[in-house]
């Protein structure tokens, strides 16, 4: 499978991974909603990773897409409302249009830039990692980070708040 193939392979399966697990109202947090992406990750990073920069501006490079992952990991969970559900008093969640775009937005970036690395601005970006010492495989390392770190900065935040709502619920129905 070429590198195009398998960047491609992972944007398209991340993608369906939250979309299906978070859009729309009333989605319950458990486990597996939990543990998916978790597994996700854990099957990706050895399958497609191709070893790890330690040193230079290919360290830099996946430091800073790690970081951007971060970034937009939290952006996503905030455009998530955890809350408790009115009928059951469980975990559930809420997320729209904004949550769903800042993922397409991210991912579809990833694609176009995988996308333009062969087809648009190879020869350039040819230039550039020659003349800052950064491999291919430093390049598809720092793009899987990027995913991986903003799915589970996502996946981290929502059992944060889902378990902290869930706690909340709990005391205040023991008061009452």
């Amino acid at each position: 499978m070429s590198t195009l193939s398998q960047a491609m392979l992972i944007n398209g399966l991340v993608l369906f991974a939250v979309l299906e697990a978070d859009l729309g109202s009333h989605r319950k947090v458990g486990v597996f909603r939990i543990l998916r992406p978790l597994l996700l990750a854990a099957a990706i990073v050895p399958l497609f990773a191709k070893g790890l920069t330690t040193h230079g501006d290919g360290l830099t490079l996946e430091i800073a897409a790690s970081v951007a992952g971060l970034l937009a990991g939290l952006a996503a969970t905030s455009l998530m409302r955890v809350y408790s559900s009115p009928r059951t008093g469980r975990p559930v969640t809420r997320a729209g249009f904004g949550y769903a775009s800042l993922w397409i937005v991210v991912i579809g970036a990833r694609a176009a830039f995988s996308y333009g690395s062969e087809h648009w601005f190879g020869t350039q970006l040819g230039h550039w990692m020659i003349s800052h010492q950064i491999t291919v495989d430093a390049i598809t390392d720092s793009l899987i980070l990027m995913a991986v770190s903003m799915t589970l900065t996502r996946t981290l935040g929502l059992a944060t708040r889902a378990f902290g709502t869930h706690r909340l619920a709990s005391a205040g129905a023991a008061h009452n």
